[in-house]
């Protein structure tokens, strides 16, 4: 193999910008998993404030990949899954740098499951790293979103779902197939996109149960409507949400997600007019989208 990688060969791909702390608890906890990294790339896109040390300081083989151009989550992935790839790795392990492994079996949990049920891919469970015992981020089953891991049932797999990149081990083959993050989404969606060119490859995939990852929650996000039934995405912050819509926009139109694009209107026509009485907020919207739709990816 290229780069004199061994057989089996995970290397982790992290993407930070200036998050020193978290990115050094997230590095503290791949030293210890009890499956070995054979080595780890981190995407930095923070030139400002350079994490070089920390990275240096990790104890683990390491490369050290300092943007000057902010290439996003979306960029920073792509780059790192591709370094890896170059490098000869079997698998690609990938995580934000505010997320870490729950505990040390995390990797060969995940490894031992992906052999035994033949996945191309694997997630663990995203847990709330205040309180581990719910999801960080809802998962929706059919139209309706869950926050409870006991929601799920009692099977190792859930099929066809898979967070990501908190924590989703890849094999090569399957990056061979389904490619790396479009760059053009530049921060949200991207791992959307991923799992929709997931599930129209027809290879196996799903996010193994009996582990999972730790991550600050998203659900303060997911705003319920109807009763609690569907819910509404809103992030309070004018960037996250200039993207999460425009870029949602985008992935409305693509093959695999149309079907959708009803239910996206019902959602956030009661969302802003009936729950927020917000005629502004609905035009924005509206705008974002359409500038997805027509992939006008214009930065903020």
């Amino acid at each position: 193999m290229s780069a004199g990688l061994p057989p089996g060969s995970v290397v982790a791909v992290i993407v930070t910008m200036h998050r020193r702390e978290l990115l050094t608890q997230s590095l503290r906890a791949l030293a210890t998993q009890t499956h070995p990294i054979a080595h780890v790339v981190v995407v930095d896109n923070g030139p400002a404030e350079p994490a070089r040390d920390v990275v240096e300081a990790a104890g683990l083989p390491t490369t050290y990949l300092l943007s000057h151009h902010n290439l996003g989550g979306a960029g920073g992935f792509a780059l790192g899954m591709l370094y890896a790839l170059a490098m000869g790795a079997d698998w690609i392990w990938c995580a934000d740098d505010d997320g870490r492994p729950s505990d040390e079996a995390v990797l060969d949990t995940l490894l031992n499951c992906a052999e035994r049920h033949e996945l191309a891919e694997v997630s663990p469970l995203v847990s709330d790293v205040a309180d581990p015992s719910r999801l960080a981020f809802p998962l929706r089953r059919g139209v309706r979103w869950r926050r409870d891991p006991a929601q799920l049932g009692d099977t190792e797999v859930l099929w066809n779902y898979a967070s990501l990149f908190n924590g989703a081990l890849f094999r090569a083959s399957t990056l061979d197939r389904v490619g790396v993050p479009d760059l053009r989404l530049f921060s949200r969606g991207d791992e959307t996109e991923i799992h929709r060119r997931l599930r129209r490859s027809g290879l196996r995939f799903g996010t193994c149960l009996r582990t999972a990852y730790i991550h600050p929650s998203g659900t303060e996000e997911f705003k319920p409507i109807l009763g609690g039934r569907l819910s509404a995405q809103y992030p309070d912050d004018p960037g996250k949400r200039y993207y999460t819509y425009r870029n949602r926009g985008y992935l409305m139109a693509q093959p695999g997600m149309r079907w959708l694009l009803p239910l996206e209107w019902v959602r956030f026509g009661w969302f802003f007019l009936v729950g927020r009485r917000d005629p502004r907020g609905l035009r924005e919207w509206l705008a974002l989208t359409r500038d997805g739709r027509r992939e006008r990816f214009t930065p903020r």
